[in-house]
């Protein structure tokens, strides 16, 4: 997920929040840990797994549960088991993200702005700080309205976990990361240089990334275009909007592909590799902005170095 960088390390909480992404992992553990239990009372109760076939007979002489029951608390469970895993995939993704975050060290930028992106993150909600309320342990009541209240109160847990891991992965698909260029070389990076044209220092705010004319450019996240055309030193141009202070350009583009307004894709083709506007051959002027200055966009590109699908 993304975040908004202040002066401190310990400020990546905009987009990335890390005490809601402890929260979320405490939840699902517990929420595993609760599923687990009810399986287990189920078992007690003759409530087996979906796998053991049931005899109508059996079953209504072994437990209080009739047949219909035993068929709705098994796929009540089934589902359970189904969306913890799915849970526990999305947060092993949002975790490793969050340790990559917290080891690399990005640019500050104004508290003004890393202010405002809070505001506009900020769904305005508040209230005291509480403990989750557990759901009633199933083992002490052999009843079944009771044990279906139980896997209901699991399921609303569980809803409200997945709800939270949601918000945070569409937030780490909007974080601008992703390499632009499937393949091509970095050529100038970012900071001070001697301008390829007058031969002077300049400062460079992006980086470029050399690569044939007609190469694939593609979205660094997913975002809102905000420009898609000519652009004074940048020739041909894109720029995406991605939320919270977040923008990436991309200049000297042969070809746009895409159009003001338009939705796009983490990866997703917007232009083609030119020589567009201020520039000596063909290659991508990539640029990352965070509340309105540019930054290093190596510091971000590192971030999903690992993952090749990213």
């Amino acid at each position: 997920m993304a975040s908004v960088v202040s002066r401190s390390k310990n400020d990546l909480y905009v987009v990335m929040r890390r005490s809601a992404l402890r929260a979320i992992v405490g939840t699902a553990c517990s929420v595993a840990v609760l599923a687990l239990a009810v399986g287990l009372a189920l078992a007690r109760y003759g409530v087996q797994t979906p796998r053991v076939h049931y005899e109508s007979a059996r079953t209504s002489a072994a437990s209080p549960y009739t047949s219909g029951e035993v068929a709705r608390l098994q796929a009540a469970n089934a589902s359970l088991d189904a969306r913890v895993e799915r849970l526990a995939a999305q947060l092993d993704t949002l975790s490793a993200f969050d340790q990559r975050l917290r080891a690399q060290s990005l640019r500050a930028i104004p508290t003004n702005a890393v202010a405002s992106a809070r505001t506009r993150y900020s769904n305005a909600a508040g209230g005291p700080e509480l403990p989750p309320r557990p759901c009633q342990a199933t083992d002490a009541h052999p009843d079944p309205q009771i044990t279906c209240d139980n896997l209901d109160c699991l399921a609303a847990t569980l809803a409200a976990v997945e709800q939270g891991a949601a918000q945070h992965e569409a937030a780490l698909e909007a974080f601008p990361g992703r390499r632009p260029l499937a393949l091509g070389r970095t050529g100038s990076p970012f900071g001070n240089r001697l301008d390829p044209f007058t031969r002077h220092l300049s400062f460079h705010p992006g980086m470029d990334l050399v690569a044939p004319t007609g190469t694939s450019i593609l979205a660094a996240a997913g975002g809102r275009v905000i420009h898609a055309g000519r652009m004074p030193g940048y020739g041909n141009t894109v720029e995406i909007d991605h939320g919270n202070g977040f923008i990436t350009r991309y200049a000297h583009a042969s070809k746009i592909e895409v159009r003001v307004g338009q939705r796009v894709q983490p990866r997703e083709l917007i232009a083609e590799v030119g020589s567009t506007g201020r520039s000596t051959g063909p290659h991508l002027h990539f640029e990352v902005r965070v509340g309105g200055q540019a930054v290093n966009p190596d510091d971000y590109l590192a971030l999903f170095a690992t993952d090749a699908d990213a």
